[in-house]
């Protein structure tokens, strides 16, 4: 048995465990085990009874407010074991400082986490709060709305209807993102030659409203991946990436991104892909695998996803992934989704029917993954190539798109991507 994030040790009962106390309560359910080592070994308390008191009155003695708790006693082995359930009263503090599991690690959280907690637990999101600035114009969002909901001029009654606008207190931060001229950083576009050394052309798009930075990424998306050729009398436009999964990828990084930190949406586009990285992981309540299914929607700036969702720049919530990944579903190469605690990147390769630009010894792995699932160990006897040359194969096949894990630990295998 190992800590995690979800569980910690402690050899002794000491202040340092009610840090996290803290995290556990602030982010989700987890266990301290008491009378274990840091490595699992098990060295047991002495009066587990009495232990328990201890650990009860250092709790409600410090974390204020007090958290919902469990304590139990392990018998056999003199273990306490103390379980903290996520509250619904966060942030919950120790000595005014709250706190986050990192890994195995419990680390005190910044002012700008410290904020969006409290938002969190109060059900409030950032796109719904004042904005700090009040002298704003909507040319291009009038523009938007005239074109798709045929509208004949924005009014302060619209504003207010599209939660751009408190009708007793002024704009609000989705308001500000979608004005002409704004504070937030945007899209930061560059456009790499043969190594990241080298860029061929580099955009910045920002202070300006998100449906023009979604409109300019999208310009620049045609002049790399787009072109047309006639065959007959037909002019018929040959995308290398498919428009559709561009636009959704963007069109989500705008719309579900951290907008309370300073940094900037970055879109790397190289010959053989795109990748666009935004600012935040997953919002609180979603795993990755529900996000990647598509299982569940949380929105983290839901007036804004409502107006791209007006406008038709995004279809239900939820479906993006999937939508994406439809796209793909006649290519060799997949889309690849890297999910951060700080960050997400989306890889959308160029489309292909066959591999391309795979050494021998990744094809022919490939070619033994073509019809099943097999184990690293099951492709070192189909290959005959070392353990050690296989796994650096898989990684780069992995990297490139063209397959994909299964499984975890010792059942881990592989196959071509689906």
């Amino acid at each position: 048995m190992r800590e995690s994030k979800n569980l910690e040790f402690k050899e002794q009962i000491t202040n340092t465990f009610l840090k996290t106390v803290s995290a556990y309560a602030n982010y989700g359910t987890g266990k301290i085990i008491f009378g274990r080592a840091d490595n699992g070994e098990i060295v047991g308390i002495d009066d587990p009874v009495n232990a328990c008191l201890n650990i009860e009155n250092k709790i409600n003695d410090s974390i204020k407010p007090n958290p919902n708790y469990d304590l139990s006693i392990d018998e056999k082995n003199k273990l306490v074991i103390l379980t903290v359930n996520k509250g619904t009263d966060a942030p919950y503090f120790y000595k005014s400082k709250a706190y986050k599991r990192n890994d195995s690690a419990t680390v005190e959280i910044d002012s700008v986490e410290l904020s969006r907690l409290i938002l969190v637990s109060k059900n409030i999101s950032f796109d719904s709060l004042i904005s700090a600035k009040q002298n704003l114009k909507f040319d291009t969002l009038q523009e938007a709305l005239i074109r798709e909901l045929d509208i004949k001029k924005i009014t302060s009654d619209i504003l207010v209807t599209l939660n751009l606008k408190k009708a007793d207190s002024g704009y609000t931060n989705a308001g500000a993102l979608l004005a002409d001229q704004n504070d937030f950083r945007g899209i930061d576009l560059v456009r790499f030659g043969e190594n990241i050394n080298v860029m061929l052309d580099r955009q910045k798009y920002e202070h300006i409203s998100i449906l023009k930075e979604y409109q300019l990424a999208l310009e620049k998306y045609r002049q790399y991946y787009q072109r047309e050729e006639i065959h007959g009398s037909k002019r018929i436009i040959i995308e290398t990436v498919p428009e559709k999964a561009f636009r959704e990828a963007i069109a989500n990084a705008l719309v579900h991104r951290t907008w309370d930190v300073n940094a900037q949406i970055k879109v790397s586009m190289f010959d053989d892909r795109i990748e666009i990285t935004s600012p935040g992981g997953l919002p609180e309540g979603i795993s990755k695998q529900e996000y990647l299914a598509g299982q569940i929607s949380i929105l983290r700036n839901p007036i804004i996803a409502g107006i791209f969702f007006r406008l038709g720049l995004i279809e239900q919530f939820g479906t993006g992934v999937q939508r994406i990944f439809s796209e793909y579903q006649n290519s060799i190469v997949k889309p690849q989704f890297l999910i951060f605690d700080n960050s997400i990147t989306v890889k959308l390769p160029i489309l292909q029917t066959e591999p391309v630009d795979l050494s021998e010894n990744e094809q022919k792995l490939y070619q033994l993954l073509k019809d099943k699932e097999l184990s690293s160990t099951e492709l070192v006897k189909s290959s005959g190539f070392g353990k050690t040359k296989v796994l650096k194969l898989l990684n780069s096949l992995i990297s490139a798109g063209y397959i994909t894990k299964v499984g975890k630990g010792r059942s881990t295998k592989y196959r071509v991507a689906k």
